[in-house]
Parts: structure tokens; sequence; C-alpha cells
């Protein structure tokens, strides 16, 4: 029993080292050349565009939600007026972030996975090296980068759409002034909060693409392989993404004073 613990210890830290390692050369390899641009756009492509419904589908019926929960709790104190406030504090900061990227982990982080996992089991990775190429430089920087840089766009869209979503249901539903909800929504937001709610996406964006491809990479065993590899990535960045939104969370909190 002490051998088996001891070697599952063993290969969990050996998985966080090679993880780190990946993860560094990934991000270093964009101060050197080359660069790929073209890889970078494509999957800007892939990622951002390609996930535009289901951020613009998630978005709006997450900000149609909190408007009616926050809605039944306001009207009890006569305060209905306010919830163009608590859609937007709530959006921006914490549930457009958070839900855009678990999204984009769900849709994406497999999508790296089983793609390079299927490179690997392949040996396609292995014949990128006999010709010289870099697997990180040519495979993951560009995923790195796109999901970073398009992540933190989709979150704004996200945002907005939300907020549209809180705007349709206070008014066919609530019957509230748009000119009212939109005016209150805009007024209570902050510079601590907007920066809060745009510094995740980018962190967020910076697990997405390091996970499903480290599991891509790392995938052993054929096509169940690839699989595994696939499941483990999106369970792996979902945890991850939650679990470091809470520590950046109370950091920023730290940093940016009382929100």
């Amino acid at each position: 029993m002490a051998f088996s613990l001891g070697q599952y210890v063993k290969e969990n830290l050996l998985a966080v080292q090679e993880y780190s390692f990946l993860s560094w050369r990934a991000f270093a390899n964009l101060f050197s050349q080359p660069r790929y641009l073209g890889d970078m756009l494509q999957q800007m492509d892939v990622i951002g565009v390609g996930s535009l419904p289901i951020v613009v589908l998630t978005g709006f019926f997450t900000g149609a939600v909190l408007a009616l929960q926050s809605a039944n709790s306001l009207a009890r104190f006569g305060a209905l007026s306010f919830t163009g406030q608590l859609v937007s504090m709530s959006m921006v900061r914490e549930l457009g972030p958070v839900l855009t990227s678990l999204m984009v982990a769900g849709r994406n982080a497999s999508g790296m996975a089983s793609e390079l996992g299927s490179m690997r089991v392949t040996e396609q990775i292995d014949a990128m090296r006999a010709l010289g190429t870099d697997p990180s430089r040519k495979l993951v920087t560009p995923r790195l980068t796109a999901t970073m840089f398009m992540l933190f766009f989709l979150t704004i869209l996200s945002d907005l759409v939300g907020l549209a979503g809180g705007a349709a249901i206070a008014l066919i539903l609530l019957r509230l002034d748009l000119n009212e909800y939109w005016t209150s929504a805009w007024q209570t937001l902050r510079y601590a909060d907007v920066f809060m709610g745009l510094t995740k996406p980018v962190l967020f964006g910076f697990i997405i693409a390091t996970i499903g491809c480290y599991y891509g990479l790392s995938a052993k065993g054929g096509t169940q392989g690839v699989g595994r590899a696939t499941t483990q990535a999106v369970v792996a960045a979902s945890v991850l993404i939650l679990a470091v939104d809470l520590f950046v969370t109370r950091l920023l909190m730290v940093m940016l004073g009382p929100l």
C-alpha cells in the first residue's frame, strides 16, 4: 500500500512538472522566432468564431435568469429598480468570465486534447521532432495565444449579451424602464470591477490551452487513450478555472481594495 501511494504521488508530481515545463516553453516561444502567425490566426478562428454561438446563448440566458431571480428578491424590499445594477455587477465581475471560460473549456480543451492526442498516438509528433520542428512552438503556442486573446473578447461579448438578456426580462416581465435599467447598470460599474472581469479570462485562457495541449501530448494507448485524455482535459480545466477564480478574486480584492 505504501509503495502504491508513493508511486501515485511520484506520478502526479511528474505530471505537474511536465505541465509546468510545457506551459513555460509555450509562453517563452512568444518572444522568439519562428512564431507561426498563420497557425495563430487559424486557431483564433476555430476557438473564437467557433465559440460565438454557445457564448452568446450562455451569456443571454444567464443574464435573463439573473434578472428574474434577483427581481424576485429585490421586490420584497421595494428595490426593483436596482435590478440593472445587480445584473451588471454579477455578469462583469464573476459570471461572465467564469461561465464563458467553462463553455470554451468544454468545447476547445476537449478539441485540443483529441486533436493533439490523435497526432501523438499516430506518431505525427515524433515525425515533427525528426524533421526539426518543435511541437510546443508549432502546436501549443498558437493555441495558447489564440485562446488567451479570443477569450478576452468573448468575455466582453458575453457580458454585453448578458446585460441585454437582463434588459429583455426587465422590459417584458418586470415592466421596468429600459433607460433606467441601462443607466443603473452602467453607472454602478467601477474601474476595479472591469479590471477584475477582464483579467480573469486571460488567466483562464492560459489554463484552457495549456491543459488541453498537455493532455493531448501525453495521451497513450491508441484511441481509448485519446478518449481518456479528452475527458481528463475538460475536467481538469474546469476544476482549475473554478479554483483559480477563487484565489484571483481574493488577490484582486486585496490589491484593488474593497469593491
